[in-house]
């Protein structure tokens, strides 16, 4: 008969010892702490965690039943730390608990079953970083421990401090006691906040959308390793129920936790964001589609804020929920930095890039966003757009955001890139203006310009993404400030827009999207170059004396193929606040370009073989 024994002060000691070790150990991993550093009581309950796994009869995971389910990823880069981050799990399913536990988690919850619930098994992981080519014990520079468990989706996030700036680092994760390790990372540091840089790439992406074709336009860029880092402007995943041959995990609608890391899992186990997250360091932000189309504070195109919209639409998950759901995934399953907030839905913030230029990324989508386009108040949205008290950002954010331009241009910064989900310019399409771009929200556009003109803050680059289509404009204030679109005299600056990883733009034969470009350069004063047809990426070249932005397409996303088109290139001299002329060196290879010519060659690079050939496709996307 088993005989109860009284258990001793020692053992109470060694059991409170181990509980405070691994407790300051789950503390090393980001993911465990609340996106608000201003609220801690959101951050998960570590001893708690920690406590679970002293339950009798608990047996930890082998290593051999581990592996790093995932690869890794790094991102967020400052002159001396950056994120990295990996999973490690006993699988590569994600936690089926629909329990929010850290920033989304409902106020004063004294919910304590999930957590009981929850792997009592804290799995332990080693990280280390040192100098590229240098990776031993021996050689790194920053290294640590932290645990995960089911709480965090099993994945690991942790600052990796102490680094110098600018500088090309290797990165790995080693479950502890083991030689089970993770892929071999590479991440690179920002430049000193006053440094002078000569030249910074950055290669720009956004709205990758897996069943509709693969991610070939990361794999061009990761092997032909011309930039410093990625910038993904949104819409990473997609929450629809796109099928076929990359039909979406869970296929259906997304509305819970465990949906969205399904979501983030499927994606990340595409091979060619597998080697663009191994390989350099991210900055992203989200646009609508991380949560939902559509996206404002109140609703999105396929959930209102309604009891209606919650039984017929949401299928029990409300507006709020749903989108507390995807933040904390996101925040799970993204190399980004749990920034200073008063709610967890902050993702806006600024990368100082030595003295060449400032990266303020913007959140127009999901901060504080007023109602948009949804698909059945396009009248309204008509009435309302030049409303005053619409904006974009909400007015914290947007004070934010001006107030960051005019440090930048009084600290010498010699540009001021602006990482935005949408298209900045006026464009007028043949079914008039967009409400779901800044064009249905004319006040916050003209606060914006107002502050640049009247400020004289010049050398100012807009990234845009969203529209799954290339767009090349001078940043103009029509109606109010005098310009020449032959010459780009009255600009404050320029706007880069670019296509898709593999979302639907132009879905068309090349000859009809061409001509649907030249009517909207012929329609629109500012816009010096459209092309809707290709998907594919930019590369922008920083420089002190000017930014040049190169655009390449991918022939086709309805196979996994190396090849990458040379689009068209763009410069803007330092000084000049337009388009270079003449446009485009006159030239590009697809597309409409006002005042030049369209040549297509169809000359593409095998970034696979480094050859050159003839290619074309029949079809672009993959077939639903």
């Amino acid at each position: 008969m088993y005989k109860r024994t009284k258990p001793t002060m020692a053992v109470f000691a060694a059991v409170l010892l181990q509980v405070t070790i691994v407790t300051s150990s789950l503390d090393g991993n980001l993911n465990y702490a609340s996106p608000s550093e201003r609220h801690p009581t959101m951050a998960i309950d570590l001893a708690q965690v920690s406590k679970r796994g002293m339950k009798r009869g608990n047996v930890a995971y082998a290593p051999e039943d581990l592996s790093f389910t995932h690869g890794v990823a790094s991102g967020d880069p400052y002159p001396d730390s950056v994120i990295i981050w990996t999973r490690v799990a006993p699988s590569a399913a994600s936690d089926a608990s629909n329990v929010t536990v850290e920033g989304p988690v409902p106020l004063y919850s004294h919910d304590t079953e999930s957590y009981i619930q929850a792997d009592p098994n804290p799995i332990c992981v080693d990280w280390a970083v040192a100098p590229e080519h240098g990776l031993r014990s021996s050689a790194a520079v920053s290294s640590g421990r932290a645990y995960t468990t089911s709480d965090i989706d099993y994945t690991v996030k942790v600052e990796a401090t102490g680094l110098q700036p600018f500088t090309t680092y290797n990165y790995q994760f080693t479950v502890c006691n083991s030689n089970v390790t993770s892929l071999v990372g590479r991440t690179k540091t920002a430049p000193a906040k006053n440094a002078d840089v000569p030249e910074v790439k950055l290669a720009v992406f956004s709205c990758s959308n897996y069943p509709n074709g693969y991610f070939n336009a990361y794999g061009n860029a990761a092997r032909k390793d011309e930039q410093d880092y990625f910038v993904h402007l949104g819409d990473y995943i997609y929450e629809s129920a796109g099928g076929g041959e990359r039909a979406h995990a869970p296929q259906r609608v997304i509305f819970t936790l465990y949906d969205y890391r399904t979501r983030h899992g499927q994606y990340r186990s595409d091979p060619d964001l597998q080697l663009a997250s191994q390989n350099f360091a991210w900055i992203t932000t989200w646009d609508d589609h991380e949560i939902s189309n559509n996206g404002y504070r109140d609703g999105a195109s396929g959930l209102n804020n309604t009891e209606d919209s919650f039984v017929k639409n949401g299928h029990g998950v409300s507006v709020d929920q749903r989108k507390m759901n995807a933040v904390r995934a996101y925040f799970e399953w993204m190399p980004i930095r749990q920034v200073d907030l008063d709610d967890n839905l902050r993702i806006w913030r600024t990368f100082q890039m030595g003295d060449l230029f400032d990266l303020i990324i913007l959140d127009t989508r999901n901060y504080d966003r007023s109602i948009t386009s949804l698909g059945w108040n396009d009248d309204y949205i008509d009435l309302i757009r030049d409303d005053a008290s619409r904006t974009l950002m909400g007015s914290r954010q947007e004070n934010w955001f001006y107030s960051e331009l005019s440090k930048s241009s009084k600290r010498g910064s010699s540009w001021r890139i602006v990482g935005n989900q949408i298209v900045f310019s006026h464009i007028v399409e043949s079914s008039g203006l967009s409400g779901d771009n800044w064009s249905g929200y004319l006040a916050n556009r003209n606060r914006t310009l107002n502050h640049l003109y009247d400020n004289k803050i010049g050398n100012n680059v807009f990234l845009a993404g969203d529209s799954h289509q290339n767009w090349v404009a001078d940043l103009v204030w029509l109606g109010e400030k005098e310009y020449n679109a032959n010459t780009g005299e009255g600009a404050i600056g320029v706007e880069f827009a670019g296509t898709a990883v593999s979302s639907t733009g132009v879905d068309a034969p090349i000859v009809q999207a061409r001509t649907q470009a030249q009517f909207r350069v012929g329609n629109n004063s500012e816009l010096q170059w459209q092309d809707g047809y290709y998907r594919g990426y930019i590369l922008l070249s920083v420089k002190p004396e000017a930014v040049e932005a190169r655009y390449y397409g991918s022939p086709s996303v309805a196979s996994r193929n190396p090849w990458d088109l040379p689009l068209a290139n763009f410069s803007v001299l330092s000084g000049e606040n337009k388009l270079a002329r003449p446009v485009g060196g006159g030239s590009v290879e697809s597309g409409a370009l006002r005042g030049g010519k369209t040549k297509p060659t169809n000359l593409t690079l095998n970034t696979d073989l480094w050859s050159w050939d003839v290619v074309g496709y029949d079809q672009m996307y993959i077939k639903p």
